[in-house]
C-alpha cells in the first residue's frame, strides 16, 4: 500500500467525511461513493439512477453522495480509502479487484466465456454472487456487477492473427495475466495509464491497445488506430463495492433497499451498454475505422498455456472449474 498516496487521499476526503456514517443519526445516513468514470459513462449513469431509487425507497433517510471523475483517485486509491473507513462505496473492475482478492484474476483469462449468455449466467448467477463476497476479509464486498463488454485489440495496422501482433508494443492493464497474454501472442506488453493511450498511439510510443468498442471510440483512440480486430479475448465485469464497515452498520431494511436498487442498476446498465456499443461501432465505422473478423481459434490456441497456470493455482482452480461447468443454452 502506498501510504503517502493513501494519506493524501484521506486528507482530500476529509471535507466530505464530516458527515460520516458513524456520526450521523440512525435514521439519516449519507453513503459516499467515489469512482473514476466520467458522468456520461453508462456505469456512472446506472449509479446515479441507483442513488435516486435508494433515496426514494428509503423516504429520504438514505442518500448517496457521488464523486465521479477520479476526484478521490483511481480505483486502487478509492478501494484503499474504503478499507480504511474514509469512503463507503466505489467502483472497480475485476482486474482492479484482483490485487485484493486473487480469484478475480479469473476474469482476465482469455476466452473464459464462450458467449454473452454464458457470461451473464456466471456473473448474475450463483457463482457470480458467491464471488462477490470473496473480498469480505479484505474489508469490502460487491453489491452489483456491470457489463463492460469484450475487449479486443486495435492498432495502426490490420490484425488478422496472432502473427500480426508479433513485436508490437501493446498497452495493457498491468496484471500478471494480461502481461503474459501479450507475451504469448508475441507482443511487448506496455502498461501505461489509460489517459495517456491516445498520445502514445499518436507518437508511436505504443503500436496497439486493447479495449471495448465504447472506450475505443469515445476516447478518440479510433482516430489514431483505425483497425479494430474483433478477437474478443476477455470479458471483464465492473463491480459496485461497499465497505464491510458501512454494510455492517446498516439495519436489515436499509440493506434490502440498497441490495434491490443495486440489482435494478445492473439491469439498467446492461440496457445502456448494448445501446452504447452499437452507437460507438456505428460512429467509428462512419469515421473510417475498420472492424476485422479474426480466427479466434488461433488466438485461443496461442493462449492455452495460461489455462495450465490457472489450473495449478489452488485459489483460482476451483472457480475456473465452476465457470467451465456453466453452459449456454443449446
Amino acid at each position: 500500500m502506498n501510504l503517502k498516496k493513501l494519506a493524501q487521499g484521506i486528507l482530500l476526503a476529509l471535507p466530505v467525511t464530516a458527515m460520516s456514517l458513524a456520526a450521523q443519526a440512525a435514521d439519516k445516513i449519507t453513503l459516499k461513493l467515489a469512482h473514476n468514470l466520467d458522468n456520461s459513462h453508462v456505469v456512472s449513469q446506472a449509479l446515479e439512477a441507483m442513488a435516486k431509487e435508494v433515496e426514494k425507497e428509503s423516504g429520504g433517510s438514505i442518500r448517496m453522495r457521488i464523486y465521479p471523475g477520479g476526484q478521490m483517485g483511481g480505483p486502487r486509491e478509492t478501494i484503499e480509502l474504503m478499507q480504511n473507513g474514509a469512503l463507503d462505496m466505489t467502483k472497480g473492475s475485476a482486474s482492479e479487484i484482483e490485487p485484493f482478492a486473487k480469484p478475480f484474476a479469473l476474469f482476465s483469462l482469455p476466452y473464459l466465456f464462450t458467449s454473452q449468455e454464458q457470461f451473464n449466467k456466471v456473473i448474475y448467477g450463483d457463482i457470480g454472487r458467491e464471488m462477490m463476497q470473496i473480498p469480505k476479509d479484505k474489508g469490502f464486498v460487491a453489491l452489483a456487477a456491470y457489463q463492460a463488454g469484450s475487449r479486443s485489440f486495435y492498432a495502426k495496422k490490420p490484425i488478422h492473427s496472432p502473427a500480426d501482433l508479433k513485436g508490437l508494443k501493446i498497452r495493457v492493464v498491468a496484471t500478471p495475466t494480461t502481461l503474459k497474454m501479450i507475451e504469448l501472442l508475441g507482443g511487448a506488453p506496455t502498461p501505461i495509464p489509460f489517459g495517456e493511450v491516445y498520445t502514445a498511439l499518436q507518437q508511436g510510443v505504443i503500436d496497439a491497445a486493447e479495449n471495448n468498442e465504447p472506450s475505443y471510440y469515445q476516447t478518440r483512440h479510433a482516430e489514431v488506430a483505425k483497425y479494430y480486430a474483433e478477437d474478443g479475448h476477455t470479458m471483464v465485469p465492473d463491480y459496485l463495492l461497499i465497505s464491510t464497515q458501512t454494510w455492517n452498520k446498516l439495519d436489515d431494511k436499509q440493506k434490502q433497499i440498497l441490495t434491490t436498487a443495486a440489482q435494478h442498476s445492473e439491469t439498467y446498465e446492461a440496457k445502456l451498454w448494448d445501446e452504447v456499443v452499437a452507437d460507438s461501432r456505428k460512429k467509428a465505422e462512419a469515421d473510417g475505422s475498420q472492424f476485422i473478423q479474426v480466427d479466434k481459434k488461433a488466438f485461443r490456441d496461442a493462449l492455452a498455456p495460461l489455462y495450465e497456470d490457472f489450473r495449478k493455482d489452488p485459489e483460482i482452480a476451483p472457480w475456473l472449474q465452476k465457470v467451465e461447468g456453466v453452459e449456454a443454452s443449446k
